[in-house]
């Protein structure tokens, strides 16, 4: 009798804790060492902060070709060497050597007024020359011809070649302060002073780019342009076109002033002094690191993120964050996953903006490598929590990667949105590189934290806008993803899923192509 009790009571205890475990779910599931040895190494012993005050205060932006690049490739692969983890430089490319100087601008006439103002990339020297001389906007004519005409009346002035904005606040303040009224008023107005300056940029006959080095050879003193990024103190710092004479972003704020006088009569005159460095042709390079696999030493996890980066600000959060993402991943699964069942690497892509050459040439010179990927995991969208992955269009990821996310922690797992299957990466950043090729990348989609309005390719891009809690809970999810991509008994499947027919065309989508590397960036 007491047999049967026995047997009862254990029966119901097995019971009892079955059903607790279907409703307690993943988490509550027995753990798994790794991943709890990787979320105590992340939060007890994070090295981010001083990742970033060393990459983005000490070294700062990362401009393809920049002296910069190379002290920040330089300390990488020092870091890499500390934590024990083998890393080199490989070198695919030359670029076009620069390197920043001062930038000075004033208004000097009809009063004084020091502008918040920057040279772009690549911008030629001026030879420590200050030039001061007056402004000319780019007046509306009929056509080519008129322009033409015009072209020998810039000789000496800086032409401003930028539209005047209706407003210096971003949109969503309007929507906190603004009536209705007054807001749609104003967002009709900028359509129209856009629409406008587009058409007369188009009746120039020359484009954005085209345009600054006409202007170049009818004798302008300067080109001066205002890239508004539609947030308060931003703009875009992109690069120039001209080859002699300086080409200067000048922000919104400090633009719009010198537009309305320039508008008014009033004749402003500006000083401009920017000092650059031409360093000739310079090697391009990807920093690549590894674990090697203890089991599958030939088949591949992969963490990416692009190195390079504009240089109006710290190229902190683009792609400043997805770098030490990837870096501290490594750090940490070296410390507590030092054995992998498969190699896992980590590239570091130079040239990403410029159309994301370092990682195109690493899969045109790595087939061996690329044909036996497992999966690549790759951040470049700010720095915020990872909040969307995708299936990238491969008919099967569903399977593997739902169940390597379900090792991660539910609260970081929790607020990401899955999409399967998805679509390939067509260009946006590296992961479509080896999506190119079928081979399985995967892009982890970020919280915006107002990125592409304020820090994304801006003057703004710097170290105090790092969120370290959504970083710290980045890097465990990309080491237990790579943990378990590593430890899966299978390959994952690469199957292709059917894209669906494009509504624009009517006709199927098509898987994209590869496209080859720039190998040699701004020197023809």
């Amino acid at each position: 009798m007491r047999k049967l009790i026995v047997t009862a009571v254990m029966l119901a205890q097995a019971s009892l804790y079955a059903q607790g475990r279907r409703e307690a779910g993943p988490d509550q599931a027995p753990k798994d060492p790794v991943v709890e040895a990787i979320v105590k190494a992340e939060n007890d012993g994070s090295q981010l902060k001083l990742l970033a005050h060393e990459l983005f205060d000490s070294i700062g932006p990362r401009l393809t070709g920049s002296p910069q690049i190379e002290k920040a490739r330089d300390w990488a692969l020092a870091k890499y060497k500390s934590w024990g983890i083998p890393a080199e430089a490989q070198n695919w490319g030359v670029w076009h050597g620069w390197e920043r100087g001062i930038s000075h601008i004033d208004m000097v006439s009809p009063r004084l007024r020091t502008l918040e103002a920057t040279q772009l990339a690549w911008c030629p020297d001026m030879g420590g020359k200050t030039v001061t001389a007056g402004l000319v906007i780019l007046p509306d004519l009929t056509d080519s011809a008129a322009y033409a005409a015009w072209m020998p009346t810039v000789k000496g002035k800086f032409v401003m070649v930028s539209m005047l904005q209706p407003t210096g606040r971003p949109d969503d303040n309007w929507d906190q302060f603004g009536t209705p009224a007054s807001i749609q008023k104003m967002k009709d107005e900028r359509k129209d002073i856009t629409d406008n300056w587009n058409a007369r940029i188009k009746k120039t006959g020359y484009n954005t780019r085209t345009l600054p080095v006409a202007l170049e050879k009818a004798g302008a003193a300067g080109i001066v342009s205002s890239y508004w990024s539609a947030g308060f103190g931003v703009d875009k710092i992109f690069q120039a076109y001209t080859k002699k004479i300086p080409t200067v972003d000048v922000m919104q704020e400090d633009y719009g002033l010198l537009y309305r006088l320039a508008e008014s009569g009033a004749d402003p005159k500006i000083a401009v002094h920017t000092e650059s460095k031409e360093r000739g042709p310079v090697p391009t390079f990807n920093v690549i690191a590894g674990i090697r696999g203890s089991e599958k030493p030939d088949e591949y996890v992969m963490l990416s993120a692009h190195f390079d980066s504009w240089d109006g600000g710290s190229g902190a959060t683009d792609n400043g964050t997805g770098t030490l993402m990837m870096m501290e991943a490594m750090r940490v699964l070296q410390q507590v996953y030092p054995h992998p069942k498969r190699t896992i690497l980590v590239g570091h892509w130079s040239s990403e903006e410029e159309g994301l050459n370092g990682s195109r040439a690493f899969v045109e010179d790595h087939p061996d490598t690329v044909s036996k990927l497992q999966a690549l995991f790759n951040q470049d969208n700010g720095t915020g929590r990872v909040v969307s992955m995708s299936g990238q269009g491969y008919l099967h990821a569903y399977e593997y990667l739902t169940r390597w996310l379900s090792k991660v922690p539910s609260y970081i797992r929790d607020s990401i949105k899955t999409t399967f299957p998805g679509a390939p990466g067509g260009g946006g950043s590296d992961f479509a590189s080896f999506d190119a090729v079928g081979a399985p990348g995967f892009s982890l989609g970020a919280l915006n934290w107002s990125y592409f309005n304020y820090t994304w390719h801006t003057n703004r891009d710097t170290y105090d806008k790092l969120v370290f809690d959504d970083l710290r809970n980045n890097v465990i999810l990309v080491a237990v993803l790579a943990y378990m991509a590593s430890e899966d008994p299978n390959r994952a499947s690469t199957e292709k899923a059917v894209l669906p027919i494009n509504p624009r065309t009517g006709k199927q989508t098509e898987w994209p192509a590869q496209v080859k590397a720039i190998r040699r960036g701004g020197l023809d």
